[in-house]
């Protein structure tokens, strides 16, 4: 995974390798305004993240998610923060986003395992 020193160098790399759309979280879906889309978690893969926190104030983070979607044949950005600021929502779409985060940061036994 590419490392980024801040959230604009990630969004332009991002834009360059084809994460065109502009996407917001809206409650229960993942949405492209542009072309009036709205994405359901089934909707969508996420294919990297990166976060990064404000340089003057270590509370002010985000995260940057590189989102595809082969139903609607398209990639886009998201951006949402998290920590103090983050979207406290229990849908599906912010269950996926933060089971990503976490299956992929893991290692070994810090791995959850099933019952």
């Amino acid at each position: 995974m590419t490392t980024y020193n801040n959230l604009v160098e990630a969004t332009n790399d991002l834009m360059k390798r084809g994460y065109t759309a502009n996407l917001s979280l809206e409650g229960d879906t993942i949405d492209d305004k542009a072309q009036h889309i709205q994405m359901t978690a089934d909707d969508i893969v996420i294919d990297e993240f990166y976060r990064f926190e404000g340089i003057t104030n270590p509370s002010d983070m985000s995260i940057v998610y590189a989102v595809s979607s082969e139903k609607y044949n398209l990639k886009g950005i998201l951006i949402n923060a998290y920590g103090t600021y983050a979207n406290t929502s229990s849908s599906a779409i912010e269950a996926k986003l933060h089971h990503n985060q976490v299956s992929e940061n893991l290692h070994g036994a810090d791995k959850p395992t099933a019952d």
